[in-house]
């Protein structure tokens, strides 16, 4: 059995520093590991495993943004491969993320990873359109309304977004959607300041 070393979190940062210049895009990884951080905690699993996972999930999207084979995120799961010591899981998870890889996602890393994803997005685009711009007062109740309403934040996958927490019921059987909304800011807010979402 190999023996798996992760890399530690500031030295995934300044991966993600050094392959992303798009400050929006930063924010994205950092808000996925925010949520990522939490889901550890709930979930009992181990938090630098999913602060990492969470934080190199998009960390070659602005440099190969084509999505299959030569692109994301097989360019950046192979770089990780050949240049860190990072547990299959790990890779496995960041693959899964993107449902056209085939990499089916079956430990929590990889579950969680995918139901928070575009949910961070979604909330992130939610607090923008807030007259404070503070996560500190973004409501469960209005991040609902606005994932029925499909001219706002058109790109998000709201299919995603629905399947991540049907995957994520799988291990968290009573966990409703409003839960995992809550879940998510909880997560986020903690981070708010590094996220420029505190208002």
């Amino acid at each position: 059995m190999l023996n798996y070393q992760s890399m530690t979190r500031d030295e995934a940062f300044n991966l993600v520093c050094e392959f992303t210049k798009s400050e929006s895009l930063r924010k994205h990884m950092l808000a996925v590991e925010a949520a990522m951080v939490h889901y550890a905690d709930i979930l009992g699993e181990d938090a630098n495993t999913f602060a990492v996972t969470g934080l190199l999930h998009d960390f070659d999207y602005e440099s190969h943004p084509a999505l299959g084979p030569e692109g994301h995120p097989f360019w950046g799961v192979k770089y990780l491969r050949e240049n860190t010591n990072l547990s299959p899981n790990m890779l496995d998870a960041i693959l899964g993320h993107y449902t056209g890889s085939g990499v089916a996602r079956v430990t929590k890393l990889a579950i969680a990873l995918f139901a928070v994803d575009e949910l961070c997005g979604f909330c992130t685009a939610a607090v923008y359109v807030r007259p404070d711009k503070s996560i500190h007062n973004l409501e469960v109740s209005s991040v609902k309304k606005k994932l029925k309403d499909k001219a706002f934040a058109k790109g998000v996958n709201r299919d995603d977004i629905a399947l991540g927490l049907q995957e994520l019921q799988g291990i968290m059987p009573d966990l409703t959607l409003e839960q995992h909304i809550e879940n998510v800011i909880a997560g986020m807010r903690a981070r708010a300041d590094s996220l420029g979402l505190a208002g």
